[in-house]
């Protein structure tokens, strides 16, 4: 699947907001937001213009896409997927890609950014009840378990993950064994369990306008 491999850190400028792309380095003060709160290109510092509402939606569209890593054509069709289910089309989108394996990863605390997540699910570094799944767009479910693959286990990169999972908390909706390197899906994540800086329902009016 295409991603995008540019600059992340003129994402957030051009956002003006932290996206959180680059783990803890969104955390110092290397941000790019702490250091220059400024659109990215020649006209970055000139005054901004006032948005339109259909602006507005758009630029609220892109921060949900680019935080998760999607390109356009993906993000659209979760948003299709996310309409034609029962309920609330914005809550539907968010839980998708929340149920994503890259984001699991992510939320799990097994990397520092989405992006992170998706090179180790593709390097086949993990397994799902069992199976190893190098997917990072697999659709998980409540009941499914991720576990770090045994030969992964020995590697540098995890035996220092494993003594930072014992400092960090993970979400309501998942449970993770820190001396397994193992977690699991309790639940499909409700709006309230999502503490996300987007408002969804822009997304929404934005397919729909």
């Amino acid at each position: 699947m295409a991603r995008y491999t540019g600059p992340v850190c003129r994402i957030c400028r051009r956002e003006g907001m932290k996206l959180f792309l680059k783990g803890d380095r969104c955390m110092s003060s290397k941000c790019a937001i702490e250091r220059r709160n400024t659109r990215p290109g020649q006209h970055g510092q000139a005054r901004a213009r006032k948005l339109s509402g259909r602006g507005v939606q758009l630029r609220e569209k892109q921060k949900v896409r680019r935080s998760y890593g999607l390109l356009e054509r993906q993000f659209k069709r979760y948003f299709d997927i996310a309409l034609s289910r029962p309920g609330k089309t914005g809550e539907n989108l968010l839980q998708l890609l929340e149920m994503r394996t890259d984001n699991i990863v992510y939320r799990l605390g097994f990397a520092d950014s989405r992006a992170q997540a998706r090179q180790l699910v593709t390097h086949g570094h993990f397994r799902v009840n069992g199976r190893k799944l190098d997917i990072p767009s697999a659709t998980l479910k409540p009941g499914d378990e991720v576990t770090v693959r045994e030969n992964s286990r020995n590697l540098e990169y995890f035996k220092t993950r494993a003594l930072m999972l014992n400092t960090r908390g993970v979400p309501s909706w998942l449970r993770l064994d820190t001396t397994a390197l193992a977690g699991r899906i309790l639940a499909v994540p409700t709006r309230q369990d999502l503490e996300l800086p987007f408002d969804e329902a822009l997304v929404v009016e934005y397919y729909q306008r």
